[in-house]
């Protein structure tokens, strides 16, 4: 009975009610199958994931895949037009956008990662913590978030970055501290959704401290829309992290950052266009794979869009 309604309601709440950890693996072996069936049907879902894993091995495989040093420049072949020899062509410096724009993976990868392992934990740990305590806490920690929320994300990440100084490190740090806001907003409702919910007065009854609340209960029953949001939210990081690195603020030459390097072509866009449209393509489809894995993904962990 407890692996029927596991199936149909398919929500976090099925493993802590489960009878026995059997029941409980039987619901969310179920739920994951028809989940993986659902996610197999969104042909755009997985054509973004695809291409996500493309560009993983692509990063891994950069040593091997791109055929010349992403730095070395080779002034007697600067601005060479599209060719077998340079695949996407060569730069203002000689250098080749090819090999540029596949170790550029690796750092883009870099960004999104390590801005999600910053900023999601710390969304979520202010979000549950302002919707379980309620009163005098939620509101000192909703008020700091509003005032996060108040600025345009890019606008922000460039005052951090102006006063933190330029680099990726720092370009990271600041990205992650304009990012974290609306996990928290997200983690904050749900954990006002379920507080009061039977289950939770039940552990509450037995004796259960509220960090353990929060981190083995609350937390979890958040994570399904934490992962979507953060999922959509890495075509954004690419952009700022990009937008950052077109300002001079983010990775600094001679690194292969894909934002860099449309900055440098932006002076060749007429005569030599290929400088910006290879790297800006490169942002273009990873953006593009991230938000259609999103969209996937919401129709696969948001209760509400079963039928």
């Amino acid at each position: 009975m407890m692996t029927t309604n596991a199936l149909k309601t398919g929500g976090m709440k099925d493993w802590l009610l489960a009878d026995t950890p059997k029941s409980a693996f039987q619901a969310w072996g179920g739920r994951a199958y028809l989940g993986l069936l659902a996610f197999m049907k969104n042909r755009l879902a997985v054509l973004g994931l695809l291409i996500i894993v493309a560009l993983i091995v692509i990063a891994v495989l950069a040593p091997v895949i791109a055929p010349y040093d992403p730095v070395e420049t080779n002034i007697g072949h600067r601005l060479q037009p599209l060719s077998f020899t340079h695949y996407f062509g060569t730069d203002e410096m000689g250098r080749d956008i090819f090999s540029r724009v596949i170790w550029g993976s690796r750092l883009t990868l870099s960004v999104i990662g390590l801005v999600a392992i910053i900023a999601a934990p710390v969304g979520i740990l202010v979000g549950t913590v302002a919707g379980y305590f309620g009163g005098i806490i939620d509101t000192m920690l909703m008020r700091v978030t509003d005032i996060f929320l108040a600025f345009p994300k890019l606008i922000l990440a460039l005052a951090f970055v102006s006063a933190l100084g330029p680099g990726i490190e720092n370009a990271i740090i600041a990205i992650s501290i304009t990012s974290w806001p609306p996990y928290a907003r997200i983690a904050r409702a749900e954990t006002i959704t379920i507080r009061h919910c039977d289950f939770i007065k039940a552990i509450r009854l037995q004796g259960a401290s509220a960090l353990r609340i929060i981190i083995g209960h609350i937390m979890p029953l958040c994570l399904p829309s934490l992962i979507i949001r953060v999922t959509l939210d890495m075509a954004g990081i690419i952009l700022t992290a990009a937008g950052l690195g077109f300002l001079g603020l983010g990775a600094q030459p001679p690194s292969p950052e894909w934002g860099a390097m449309t900055a440098g072509g932006r002076t060749y866009i007429i005569d030599h266009w290929w400088l910006i449209t290879m790297p800006g393509t490169a942002i273009f489809i990873v953006s593009l794979a991230f938000n259609l894995l999103g969209d996937g993904l919401r129709e696969v962990l948001d209760p509400r869009s079963d039928n």
